[in-house]
């Protein structure tokens, strides 16, 4: 069964394109990944250093021991601490409907 992450990040003001440039890159790269279903970054619309990282896996277990240690993913774990004001928050979903047009 797939799973969802929803990972809410609070960037330091003078971080904010660092943290957009390092990110884009972990995105563009796992869009690539056999198990990988689908992401979508948001901006808070009062807050430009606010973000939420919706994304989808087929699996869970493929997440915490495969994707989570690929290589492109290295500069970007190094950086949160440097990126971050305060700890990002992760939630984790299982998908029961999904609705598009046509």
């Amino acid at each position: 069964m797939s799973v969802t992450y929803l990972i809410e990040f609070d960037v330091k003001p003078t971080e904010r394109e660092r943290f957009l440039r390092l990110l884009n890159g972990v995105l563009d790269a796992m869009r690539h990944e056999a198990m990988f279903v689908g992401a979508t970054l948001h901006a808070d619309p009062e807050n430009d250093t606010r973000f939420l990282l919706h994304e989808t896996w087929q699996s869970h277990e493929d997440v915490l021991t495969v994707q989570l240690a690929r290589p492109y993913r290295e500069d970007w774990h190094a950086a949160l601490p440097d990126l971050l004001a305060a700890e990002r928050k992760i939630s984790i979903w299982q998908p029961l409907r999904s609705d598009r047009p046509g």
